[in-house]
């Protein structure tokens, strides 16, 4: 069980976006920081594989040599410009952001896609079949028909692996993942780390791999801010280095190696104001 008042919100960025999160987990441990003591994590996309992978009681240095071993099965995707379009053109809809989320749902049931059993194997195989963790563990996503959010947790009665290809669900690139015959899409088009569900915590860092957003209020530091003024809170994103390693696609996983090198050294310097928030 985690130390409650901490929360570890771990945001999207695709299978870079794991590797680097990983990779900083690992190196700030090595550093005498251990964010993995929170009583709460948050897991979007990326980050719900992340967070699954890191509360299996897997060692960080185990998952992030896991990292380094190239690909494995994981299977490469790009979201080309056609996609990234399509999200603008959500996520700047007017008035409810959920009619928005619907639009590209739709366009998301609709793509032609890998078959949703092969994706979820490739999820099964990366976090495993340990079910929910003890410590507290919530995973967003996003009904594919009516754009409204959902979160999961150990209390939905949904097995882990699903609810994480459920927030992992790319629209356009991934299948809309299925639960209780509902078609779910990524967690992330809701916001990109979802850190505003966080509320109540004394004590919030934010690993975002990605921090765009169309609308302000959805970006990390906006909803870290929004939790208010007790909270000690920071948002970790890529340095440039780690940007480069990480390249423009992170949907490649000829590119986990570098991302999670590169998170490791990116420690470094972070570690030091993690420290004072932390402890």
């Amino acid at each position: 069980m985690g130390i409650d008042g901490k929360a570890l919100v771990l945001g999207g960025g695709g299978v870079t976006g794991v590797a680097w999160e990983i990779g900083l987990l690992h190196g700030l441990a090595e550093h005498g920081v251990d964010l993995t003591d929170a009583g709460l994590f948050v897991g979007t996309s990326a980050g719900s594989s992340t967070a699954a992978q890191v509360l299996s009681g897997v060692p960080l240095a185990d998952l992030y040599e896991a990292q380094l071993a190239g690909p494995g099965t994981e299977i490469p995707a790009r979201l080309g410009l056609g996609g990234l379009l399509q999200y603008l053109v959500a996520g700047i809809w007017p008035g409810d952001p959920a009619r928005g989320r619907a639009w590209l749902g739709r366009r998301a049931l609709r793509a032609d896609t890998v078959p949703e059993a092969e994706r979820r194997a490739v999820i099964a195989r990366r976090i495993g079949d340990g079910g929910w963790p003890a410590t507290r563990l919530l995973i967003p996503a996003v009904d594919a028909t009516t754009g409204a959010a959902r979160i999961f947790d150990a209390a939905a009665g949904v097995p882990l692996i699903d609810a994480v290809a459920a927030s992992c669900a790319v629209p356009l690139v991934w299948p809309p993942v299925t639960i209780d015959g509902v078609r779910y899409i990524d967690g992330g088009i809701r916001s990109i780390a979802n850190a505003d569900l966080a509320a109540g915590s004394r004590q919030v860092v934010v690993l975002a791999p990605a921090t765009q957003s169309v609308r302000p209020s959805g970006r990390p530091s906006a909803q870290v801010a929004a939790l208010g003024p007790s909270v000690r809170g920071a948002v970790v994103s890529p340095s440039a280095a780690a940007r480069s390693a990480i390249g423009t696609n992170p949907l490649d996983p000829a590119r986990r190696r570098p991302a999670a090198e590169a998170g490791r050294a990116q420690a470094a310097t972070e570690a030091p104001h993690l420290r004072t928030l932390w402890t």
